[in-house]
Order: C-alpha cells, then structure tokens, then sequence
C-alpha cells in the first residue's frame, strides 16, 4: 500500500508545487499505481486505489486548467481504462484462486483416503513414517504403504507402482484396497500374496494400452510381526530390503527366496516364501522404496541410507524418520526424481496397545440388511469378465464381483477360496 500511495502523493505534490503556467509531464506515472497494487492487494484495494488515482489525475487537471483539453482528458480516460482493467483482472484472479484452493482441498483429502496416514502406536510397535511425491502439488504418487491390526499380529506393506502419475496412484489404491481387506481374514502370507497377486492381475487384464500390457507391476513387501514373540515374518516381492537397526548395527533382511513383483505372475509360478528374522523390544525397522536409495546428489553419487540411519540407532521412530527426510532433501538439493516413502516401526517392551482403529477387526453381526438380502441371489452368479471393453469397465466388473462375494461371505458364512483366487486370462 505505501508504494503506490506514495507515488501518487509525490505526484500531486510535485504538481501543486509547480507554476500554475509550467506543465510538468509527470501524470502518466499515475497509471502505474493500480498495476503496482493488484500485484499484491485484494481487488478491493486496487478499485480504491485506482479511484484515488483518477481523483488525484482530476485535481492535477483542475489546479493547472487542463480539463477539456483533448491530451489531458485522453490521459484521464487511459487512466479509468487501466484502473478497471487491473480491477478486474484482480478479481478474476481471485476467482480462479478460490476455484484452485478447493480443488487442492478434494485432491489431498482424496490422497490421504487412499494412503491413509500411519497411527503413532500400533500394538506392541511405535511408527512413523513419510511420503515425499516427486511430482510437484502432488501428496502420493506410485509408492504405497499401509498397516493392519489382526488379532493376535500387525501387517504391513510397503510397495512401489511402476510408473507414476494417475495410473500409478489407481494402482496403488488397489493393492491397498486389496491388503486391508485380505489381511484381516489372517491368512498365512503366502495366501494373502497369492490373493494381492489375482488382484493385481485383475486390474492389468485390460490395460490402457496394449504394448504396456507386460510393463505394469508392483514390488512389495508384506511383514507379519507378531505381538508376543519377537519376531517379524516376511514376504519380498522383488522389493528392496528392509533395514534393521539393532545395537549399533545396520544389516539389510534379504529376503533367500525373492518372488518376482505383483503382477508377474502369469509369467511363472511364484513360490512365496516367508523368511524369519529377530526383532527385539528397542530394535528398529526402516522400510523404504528404491526411491530412497536411488536419490542421487547433482554428482550422481547415491543417497547412502544404510549409512545415515546407522547414525541415529539410538531415535525413536519419529525422530529417526524426520532426520531422513530432512537428510534425503539436503542431498538431492530439495527435488527428488522418483517418489520416495519410508516407514519406521520399533517393538516397545509394553503390551499391545488396541486403541487403533485398525486393530478393529470387521464387526459381525446376526442382522443382514436389506440391501445384502436383495443381493444374496447374485452371489452365486458366476463372473464372466467382458474382454475388448475399456480399463475402466474392467475395473468397474472386478469391484463389483469383490464387493458381492466380499459380502455374500459375510452374510451367507458360505467361501469358496478356488473361485476366490482363480484369476481369469483373456480368451
């Protein structure tokens, strides 16, 4: 506000200190004071500040007897015309800030209902974690992560969609749509990869373009940690390994038999094989994506994690992972190439915890709505997909034949697990 009110006083001053009978050309400059205040201010403002500037113009006419000449009443009219373009050019640009601010708002409740937020404490683990999206604007990307409560365990998931933009994220919501829903049933881990599996094969059957048909996977990792024993279970599926940091020492939980990336299965028969390794109360667990260790510095050189978090054995979840972020920015110089993602769980000495809401299994109850009483004869219809249709109506068959078999389990305590893990080819 103080430049273009100052202009226009030093203007007037200079003016009303002048000769009546010298014209100085200095009225032009008044022009610039809406321009100078819609580059900061509201609309509003810069109305009021073009009124003053046209009422400034005015008396400047009045004290040196220029109104009705054809050059001042000219420099007069450009200077209306200039206030009111600024003004509304202002407005609109508010318009399309509010428009942009809500949408912003719809996308990022929208991203974090995809990947959902990790909780502090879940069970016997304390957890941290972080998303850092490559793409500028952007909260998720193609990296994924997620933690379910069973009963007597915690599951976990950390994965890396190939690709990224919105195909990338609507996979990733599918495998963690997937996972939540398949983890709770606490099936062994071969048979919930088995089923994340057919789900990703359901959802590539029809891909967006047919030359990329064999190009769609996910890596993932799967971890069963039990409460009571101190152990963690698990399943690599072409996923970088884990970190584990136990009494100043960093090792890397390699998987011995590494099945090949969701998706991939229709190439071979993967064997899913669970490892088991030790996880004592105090120890660290780093999951993390390859765009972690990927990141490169403007040298090209490597971002070295094994080393960074060998340096902070002794944090807490939480401050381990900030000291990452924080570390992983400084060395790309504050833009990362690929989306990174990190999850940080430490096993507490204190008995588990059920205050999460993901420690909740799925109520069951006696009473069947009216809804699943209408559906109760479609459960039985065989799923006959529709080839040469569209990804999306692919994805549209695929939801509604898991939605119905989903509750037809529920309401009918009936399963067929052979028709729940038959994956379909196309003909």
């Amino acid at each position: 506000m103080a430049l273009p009110l100052g202009l226009i006083a030093t203007v007037m001053l200079v003016d009303a200190l002048s000769p009546s009978d010298v014209v100085l050309p200095l009225d032009p400059l008044l022009i610039a004071a809406p321009a100078l205040t819609a580059s900061f201010a509201s609309s509003l403002v810069t109305g009021i500040i073009g009124a003053i500037d046209v009422a400034g113009m005015v008396e400047t006419g009045l004290l040196h007897h220029l109104l009705g000449s054809m050059l001042f009443d000219a420099e007069v009219i450009a200077l209306v015309a200039v206030a009111v373009i600024v003004t509304v050019c202002r407005r609109l640009r508010e318009r399309h800030w509010r428009v942009l601010a809500q949408v912003r708002t719809v996308s990022e409740a929208t991203q974090r209902v995809v990947l959902r937020p990790l909780p502090r404490r879940i069970g016997p683990l304390r957890v941290a974690s972080v998303y850092l999206a490559a793409q500028e604007q952007a909260l998720i990307g193609g990296d994924l992560y997620a933690a379910v409560r069973t009963s007597t365990s915690t599951r976990l998931i950390i994965g890396d969609v190939m690709g990224k933009g919105l195909t990338a994220i609507g996979d990733a919501a599918l495998l963690l749509g997937a996972f939540r829903e398949a983890a709770h049933r606490q099936a062994a881990l071969p048979d919930l990869m088995a089923y994340l599996e057919h789900s990703v094969c359901w959802n590539l059957a029809e891909p967006t373009e047919s030359d990329q048909a064999a190009e769609c996977f996910i890596t993932a990792a799967v971890i069963d940690i039990p409460d009571v024993t101190p152990q963690l279970h698990m399943v690599t599926c072409g996923h970088p390994p884990p970190l584990l940091l136990h009494e100043r020492q960093v090792s890397a939980l390699r998987a011995t038999r590494p099945a090949p990336p969701l998706g991939l299965g229709e190439l071979t028969a993967p064997d899913y094989h669970v490892d088991t390794f030790t996880l004592e109360p105090g120890d660290l667990l780093l999951l993390h994506t390859d765009g972690v260790i990927e990141a490169r510095d403007p040298r090209g050189v490597f971002y070295p994690l094994a080393e960074r978090a060998g340096s902070r054995v002794h944090d807490s979840p939480q401050s381990l992972i900030h000291h990452l972020r924080t570390d992983l920015l400084a060395h790309v110089g504050g833009h990362l190439a690929d989306d990174a993602a990190m999850v940080a769980l430490q096993r507490t000495a204190g008995p588990a915890s059920t205050c999460s809401r993901d420690s909740r299994a799925p109520p069951r109850t006696g009473a069947e709505p009216g809804l699943l009483k209408e559906i109760r004869p479609l459960c039985n219809m065989p799923f006959q997909p529709v080839h040469g249709r569209s990804r999306r109506s692919a994805q549209s068959d695929v939801i509604q034949r898991v939605w119905l078999r989903k509750h037809r389990c529920r309401v009918c305590e009936a399963s067929r697990p052979q028709e729940w893990n038959e994956v379909r080819q196309p003909h």
